[in-house]
């Protein structure tokens, strides 16, 4: 593995934390690396809820069927991503870039000392709905994934999933 990717091959997922809080100014941090992310036409089409109490992360976890440990976190973000704001109004715009906002926070936490796991929400039907009635988003909000965060408390070696066969060169 190249050097210069370390915080790349060290994010990994992780589902288990202390009982530690989080600084506002590490939350700040990783909400500002997200929004770095590339968008379609810089539409910026992001919505991010920051949930701290541990009721609403266990109300939230139990609309989960994976994403139990969120209960346990001292952290949890929801990334939703608006279709007025996206670019062309897409769906699929809104996905991709909501997408590359949630891989970001990843590596952020990762950098940040912090673990985390992405929980996939869209397209699950009753996920969304799930979220969006805990939330009361508004019809045009497309809840698309949950993070779960905090200070690790399970370690996993940084690797990297690489496989040639699935490199192509100028051609399949």
């Amino acid at each position: 593995m190249n050097s210069l990717l370390a915080p790349l091959f060290a994010r990994r997922s992780v589902r288990k934390y202390l009982d530690k809080p989080i600084p506002a100014k590490v939350v700040q941090d990783a909400l500002e690396a997200a929004m770095a992310a590339p968008s379609a036409n810089a539409k910026d089409p992001w919505e991010i809820l920051v949930v701290q109490q541990p009721e609403t992360l266990a109300r939230i976890a139990a609309g989960l069927p994976y994403g139990k440990m969120l209960a346990r976190a001292p952290l949890g973000f929801v990334i939703c991503g608006d279709l007025q704001r996206v670019n062309g109004q897409h769906l699929s715009y809104l996905l991709q870039d909501c997408s590359a906002c949630i891989e970001n926070l990843l590596l952020a936490l990762s950098m940040l000392g912090l673990g985390a796991v992405w929980l996939g929400v869209h397209p699950r039907e009753d996920r969304m709905a799930h979220l969006r009635e805990l939330f009361h988003l508004p019809e045009h909000i497309v809840p698309v994934g949950v993070v779960a965060a905090g200070y690790p408390d399970e370690t996993h070696p940084p690797r990297t999933r690489f496989t040639a066969a699935r490199a192509h060169r100028e051609r399949w």
